[in-house]
């Protein structure tokens, strides 16, 4: 580390090209980049990336690669990305399908922060390390049996996670005999300024409300994916206090925003500010008076430690966060 590396960061901003996504990566890439590294953002991937235009995946890779561009342009790094589908011919585009497997050799490591299943040029790089920003559910799977999962981490030659009370004695989660490194969000100040308004009423956050698939049984318990069962816990919260509070999300079930508002929550449709990634997005964190969020089941009831990228937008731009309790406390300030 007494030199700069280069590095690959391989992300999925323009798989799913919306705002929380889109800076988790170019935090990481920033913040590399700033301390002196010669970095590279690639998606290389058989997945078809999401168009928020036409509402679909599809194998027209136009906004994807149009919205990569133009991110790493707005953070300094305009000719040092990539974008490959490995299953149409011909998909790629930043690079050439040779200069991008030269990249991999030519690297000192590879960070995979967005769990891409690693193809033969991918393990060409000297230095793999699985950076895993949404924990538990790998771990849970991996307890259960899936060859997979224990291919995927197999894979890599370090385990990084967000899960920073991994290991501890109230953490619960199944470590499966492997070895992890704890991190957390980078955050680039200079994108992520203090912002101070006197006259921000709101505590807000941004996310989906419900979500399908994803649960895992083990041990005889459900631990679940979708967020809704969290904030059930917590709907009539608008009640019992003068504050009021306004959430970012649009559930797609009428009787859920229903219930929502009759409890006494504001919402606002996240799609459009989430497209504006240097704009609406940040500027909605910034508004706000602070930040009131759940965690999924199974970061709370496993005590993970994870704090999230979001979260920590929101601490970056001077806004208190009152989050759910997954153990962060054990390294971060409550």
């Amino acid at each position: 580390m007494n030199k700069p590396l280069r590095l690959v960061v391989l992300g999925a901003m323009g798989l799913h090209p919306l705002g929380g996504q889109t800076w988790l990566f170019l935090n990481w890439l920033r913040s590399l980049a700033l301390l002196g590294h010669d970095v590279y953002y690639v998606e290389d991937r058989s997945t078809w990336p999401y168009d928020p235009v036409r509402l679909t995946r599809t194998p027209d890779c136009a906004y994807a690669r149009g919205h990569i561009a133009s991110c790493m342009d707005r953070i300094g790094l305009p000719d040092r990305w990539a974008l490959r589908v490995t299953d149409i011919d011909g998909a790629c585009w930043g690079m050439s399908e040779t200069e991008l497997n030269s990249l991999y050799r030519s690297c000192d490591a590879l960070l995979n922060v967005s769990a891409t299943e690693l193809h033969e040029g991918q393990l060409a790089a000297p230095f793999r390390v699985y950076v895993q920003t949404d924990p538990v559910t790998s771990e849970l799977e991996l307890a259960n049996g899936d060859e997979y999962t224990r291919q995927a981490f197999e894979t890599h030659d370090a385990l990084v996670t967000y899960g920073e009370n991994y290991g501890a004695s109230d953490c619960g989660v199944p470590l499966n005999g492997y070895r992890y490194g704890t991190t957390r969000q980078p955050i680039d100040l200079e994108f992520w300024p203090f912002a101070y308004d006197a006259e921000a009423r709101l505590f807000t956050t941004i996310g989906n409300y419900r979500q399908s698939g994803w649960d895992v049984e083990y041990e005889g318990r459900l631990y679940r994916w979708s967020k809704h069962h969290e904030w059930e816990k917590f709907i009539d919260l608008p009640s019992r206090t003068t504050q009021q509070f306004e959430l970012a999300m649009m559930p797609d079930d009428v009787d859920d925003r229903s219930r929502l508002e009759a409890q006494g929550w504001s919402l606002v449709p996240p799609f459009d500010m989430s497209l504006d990634v240097f704009g609406a997005y940040p500027d909605y964190i910034r508004r706000s008076r602070a930040e009131f969020t759940v965690a999924k089941d199974s970061n709370v009831q496993l005590r993970s430690g994870r704090f999230s990228e979001r979260d920590a937008c929101y601490l970056a731009s001077g806004k208190p966060v009152v989050a759910h309790d997954t153990g962060f406390g054990h390294t971060l300030p409550t």
